[in-house]
């Protein structure tokens, strides 16, 4: 059974790309076909002191807990798949001494499952507020923390990828460059011995990106947070921004590939497939969750359209969403 083409047992509602299932990820990824899927991209959980609503387990469990999905990602992953896990930060308990979390979970993954690291990125989240409290803000004792690790981890030496599809915007000084490389640039040596000619100054349609991904997290206007406002459904606390998911989904994967997000959310992942023209499987265990990411792809919908949406889940039915192109995603850019 594909379960991109058909129902999936906890499916709550599906577009013509995608699936939203409300069930365990562990049962989840075991029914999927051995090296069916291109990408895993999510955001687990983090490991922190403070207990959220959405389940996070405490540091001394965390690390085996989010390794028991490794090897059944590993075997549902092509040979040429991905396995992108976005870690936050963490202090250890009563003390201003870091959690050494990520780093455990990484090295578990490359030295007992087979995984690669490809590369480390890092996402920066300039509006992120002070924490915690009280080693930032009352004793001042550390920086604010503004970094999650997010680590690319392939399944084999070589996992499809293209720089390309990500490139970023090219800096006013380099528009300038290559406008007129003659007048604004000599070739020389750099301090290193290498010589760097006029060669480089060719349009590529921008910029190569660094491995630190630059993304603020202030949605505040965007249908997922007004729909839920307007039907009374609790917003998922820890939401990240579309733009990381989407920034791996262009760079890892062609259009038509198999994207899969198992600790779901509020569906960032399966928006990021969809309008990207992936198929995708999203898996959460709370049902409100997997219901409240219905609201990312009903904006160009009015209130009664959406009730009668929600109405038809509600009563057991599997709701069939087709977003609307270009309504719903032309000229949107990534949160």
């Amino acid at each position: 059974m594909d379960p991109f083409q058909q129902p999936v047992p906890g499916e709550l509602f599906h577009t013509p790309s995608g699936r939203a299932v409300a069930g365990d990820s562990l049962g989840v990824l075991a029914r999927l076909p051995t090296e069916s899927v291109d990408l895993v991209v999510t955001s687990p959980p983090f490991a922190l002191l403070r207990q959220k609503t959405y389940g996070n387990a405490e540091q001394a469990e965390y690390v085996d807990w989010l390794c028991r999905f490794a090897p059944l990602v590993r075997r549902a992953l092509k040979p040429t798949g991905s396995y992108v896990l976005d870690l936050g930060g963490a202090y250890e308990r009563g003390r201003p001494v870091r959690s050494l979390y990520q780093f455990r979970t990484l090295l578990r993954h490359v030295d007992e499952f087979g995984f690669f690291l490809a590369e480390e990125f890092y996402w920066h989240n300039p509006s992120k507020l002070p924490s915690p409290i009280e080693w930032v803000n009352k004793r001042k004792l550390r920086a604010k923390d503004t970094v999650n690790t997010v680590w690319w981890l392939s399944k084999t030496e070589w996992p499809k990828a293209d720089v390309g599809r990500v490139l970023a915007p090219y800096s006013e000084r380099m528009k300038t460059l290559l406008r007129d490389p003659d007048k604004f640039y000599t070739p020389k040596d750099r301090p290193s011995g290498h010589q760097i000619g006029k060669g480089f100054a060719k349009d590529n349609g921008g910029a190569i990106p660094p491995n630190l991904i630059q993304l603020p997290n202030t949605e505040s206007n965007g249908s997922y947070l007004r729909l839920c406002k307007t039907f009374g459904v609790e917003p998922h606390p820890a939401r990240f921004p579309v733009g990381l998911p989407e920034f791996f989904v262009k760079f890892l994967t062609d259009e038509g590939d198999a994207v899969v997000d198992i600790f779901a959310g509020s569906g960032t992942t399966a928006e990021a497939a969809e309008r990207n023209g992936r198929r995708w499987l999203t898996v959460d265990l709370d049902p409100d969750y997997v219901r409240g990411s219905l609201f990312r792809f009903v904006g160009d919908r009015d209130d009664e359209a959406v009730r009668r949406t929600l109405a038809e889940l509600d009563a057991g039915g599997v709701p069939l969403v087709s977003p609307r192109q270009p309504d719903l995603f032309d000229g949107r850019p990534a949160d």
